[in-house]
Order: structure tokens, then C-alpha cells, then sequence
């Protein structure tokens, strides 16, 4: 068998080098703990950026996996199959809104979002075809398609891939009058994350939730929150928008909607906005396959019966007491809700990657966001003693600098 070197070649002279990952080679999951290519033991603490919720290898939603692929794994929507439509009346009870409509990918997903909205703006609100306005957030990130890179404040994600979709405005994120400002009559909706994950773990004011949600409901436009690393227990809560009373029009879920096992993403959103998307003019051909929809049914399930969000408040809550407690003079902050929490380095520490770096080879697994920024996410699940032991080695290499 290959070892990690060899791997690392062929990636580096077959593959597209689009990703800059670190070190090492992965070849088994089981809970919180990875092995690479040798055999050594890792804690994930990133998972997968909220994908692995659930930890690796679930056995509820290996099981069923299993059993789903036995019966059906994928048909045309040319047809019904039994598990999109319980799977989309579960998911819209569990989030509280109406419809739901199941792509693969978070992108999928926000872009079925911002088509709704255009949509609902011209038939619904009136605003004139081809001049509706949807506003985004500064530092955002919601996927690398070309609509969404069109609107990303990060240039190193723009760069070489214009010409850009028009139709953005963009505003300050936490800043409601900064957004009040450059609201008018043909914008359609508010494209926000509750908490800006890639920017480093950005959380906004106890409040700022509610009053976007007002504003847009005074202004008459669509409240869009993207949930795809926020939604499903990461936060503390099943979704972001719970800790506040802010429900959006329309909600966009992935990643751990698929129990780390396949892809599976939605745009839910109240029936009115939904309705406006006819026959043909939406889809995916894996979009809503039994398959897929069987696993996420599951992953509800188990979010709920285990008490993962609660865990996950709970659990966080022990991570940033330790890491509240500790002399740590390199740190400029440790922010954090739930169990996403982000440790940002003062600039003259060198960047974040060095720290990850160091975790890797003591065996805990993290990634740098935005530089600086060491991303703290581990599985819903994992035990408590191995999430302590790992922030005590995290401790341990940002102390020793």
C-alpha cells in the first residue's frame, strides 16, 4: 500500500490543485477519531467544516444507508419515490416552514435560493424582470459557483473568473443600518449566514437576527439565511436562527443534512415563495434521491433523539471556559456559539496554518480560516474526554508558540 508521501505525489501530478490540505492522508473514521495511511490516530476537530456532525461512520445512518440502497437509490423525478416525500415533510415540520425543495450541494442549494427570490420579486413583489436586487453581506461565503463568487468580498475567489452576474449589492455585516441604507424597491431578499463561518467565526450582536428579519418583513423582502455550516445542533441549538426570533422566508441547509455519508442539500421556505418555481424550471438529477433523503431522515432523527444540540451548547460552553482560563499571549480572540468556535492569533504569531501544522503531528486535526483564525469544530458526539484532551493540546501548542 502507498504510504503518505506517494499519495501526496500522485494528488500533486494527477489532481487539480485546487486545495491546499495539510499533510496527511486519511483512510479510515469511526466517531471523533481518523486514521491515516500508517495507522496513526487523529481527533477531527473540523469535520469536514459541520458536515461530520454526527461524527464518522454513524452506525444509525450506515445502517441506514445500507438498507435504503438495498431498495431504491435513485429514480428520475420524472416519478415520486416514498423517501423524498416523507423526508420533505419531516424537513419542513423540523424547521418550521413550508416547502421544501432538495438539491446535492450547499451551492445548489443557495443558488436555488437566490433563483426563488428573483422569482417571487417579479411575480410577487412586482419588481420589474431583470432588475431585481438581492443584498449580501461583506466577508460572506456561501460556494465558488460563478453567481456566487460574483458577489464574494474575497478577491482571491473572484480572481480570473469574470465576467460576474450582476444584481448584488453588498452591506456590513452586523451593521442594520448599514443595511437599511442600501435597501430600495426592486431588492428581493437579505442573503446572509447567521455566524460567518469562513471569515473566522464572525458572530454578530445578541439581537442582530431579529432585527434584519424586521426589517426585511417591514421593507417587504425576503430573510435568506444560509445554515449550511451553522444549521443542525453545530450552534448549540438545532438552527442558528433559534437563538433568536428570526425564522426566515427562506432557510438553506447541507452538509450534515447527509450524516457525512452523501450529499444532500434544500432551500425550505415559506409555501408563498416556493410556489412561485414551476414545472421545468428548477431541478437536479440527483436532487431528492431516496438514497440521499433516507440518510437525512435518519440524521434528523438522530440530532434530535441523542440531544446533539444541546450536547453541542453544553460541550462548547466546556471548550471555551478551558480556553478562557488559559494564558494564551498569542491570542488576540476566542470566539464562539456552540460548538463552532474559532481562535484568532494576533497577526505577529505568523498565521494560523503553523498551529494546525503542529496539531496535525500531535494528532488533532484543525484548519485555519481567513488567516489567522484557527477553526475549532469537532463531532456533535464526541466524547468528553476526548474533546478535552484535544483542547489541552491545542493549549499546549499555541503556548508554545
Amino acid at each position: 500500500m502507498s504510504n503518505t508521501n506517494e499519495l501526496i505525489n500522485k494528488v500533486d501530478q494527477y489532481g487539480a490543485h485546487n486545495y491546499l490540505p495539510l499533510p496527511v492522508v486519511l483512510t479510515r473514521g469511526e466517531g471523533s477519531k481518523v486514521w491515516d495511511v500508517e495507522g496513526k490516530e487523529y481527533l477531527d476537530f473540523l469535520s469536514c467544516y459541520s458536515a461530520l456532525n454526527f461524527g464518522h461512520q454513524h452506525p444509525r445512518l450506515t445502517k441506514a444507508l445500507v438498507t435504503q440502497m438495498g431498495k431504491l437509490s435513485l429514480c428520475s423525478r420524472a416519478f415520486h419515490n416514498d423517501q423524498l416525500a416523507e423526508f420533505s415533510q419531516e424537513l419542513a415540520d423540523f424547521t418550521g416552514l413550508d416547502s421544501v425543495l432538495p438539491m446535492n450541494s450547499g451551492a445548489e442549494a443557495v443558488e436555488t435560493a437566490l433563483k426563488l427570490a428573483r422569482k417571487w420579486g417579479s411575480q410577487v413583489k412586482g419588481v420589474p424582470i431583470n432588475e431585481a436586487k438581492i443584498v449580501v453581506m461583506k466577508n460572506n461565503f456561501h460556494g465558488r459557483t460563478i453567481t456566487i463568487i460574483s458577489f464574494s468580498s474575497e478577491e482571491g475567489y473572484r480572481e480570473g473568473f469574470g465576467p460576474f452576474t450582476p444584481g448584488f449589492i453588498e452591506a456590513e455585516f452586523d451593521d442594520v443600518s448599514a443595511l437599511e441604507a442600501v435597501l430600495d424597491d426592486k431588492c428581493v431578499g437579505v442573503l446572509m449566514e447567521p455566524i460567518q463561518a469562513e471569515a473566522g467565526i464572525l458572530i454578530p450582536k445578541e439581537g442582530y437576527l431579529t432585527e434584519v428579519k424586521s426589517l426585511c418583513q417591514k421593507k417587504n423582502i425576503l430573510f435568506i439565511l444560509d445554515e449550511i455550516q451553522t444549521g443542525l445542533g453545530r450552534t448549540g441549538k438545532d438552527f442558528c436562527f433559534q437563538h433568536e426570533d428570526a425564522t426566515p422566508d427562506i432557510l438553506i441547509l447541507g452538509k450534515s443534512l447527509g450524516g457525512g455519508l452523501l450529499p444532500i442539500s434544500a432551500a425550505v421556505s415559506r409555501k408563498e415563495v416556493m410556489d412561485v418555481m414551476g414545472p421545468g424550471e428548477h431541478g437536479s438529477t440527483f436532487g431528492g434521491n431516496p438514497l440521499a433523503c433516507a440518510v437525512a431522515r435518519e440524521a434528523m432523527r438522530v440530532l434530535k433523539g441523542e440531544q446533539l444540540s444541546l450536547r453541542s451548547a453544553e460541550m462548547g460552553a466546556k471548550v471555551m471556559d478551558r480556553l478562557h482560563s488559559q494564558p494564551l499571549p498569542k491570542v488576540k480572540e476566542v470566539r464562539g456559539k456552540g460548538s463552532l468556535i474559532g481562535i484568532e492569533m494576533d497577526p505577529s504569531a505568523g498565521g494560523a496554518r503553523r498551529y494546525c501544522e503542529e496539531l496535525a503531528s500531535r494528532g488533532v486535526l484543525c484548519k485555519e480560516t481567513h488567516e489567522h483564525v484557527i477553526r475549532i469544530a469537532p463531532p456533535l458526539n464526541i466524547p468528553e474526554n476526548e474533546l478535552l484532551e484535544g483542547v489541552e493540546r491545542i493549549i499546549q501548542v499555541i503556548q508554545r508558540g
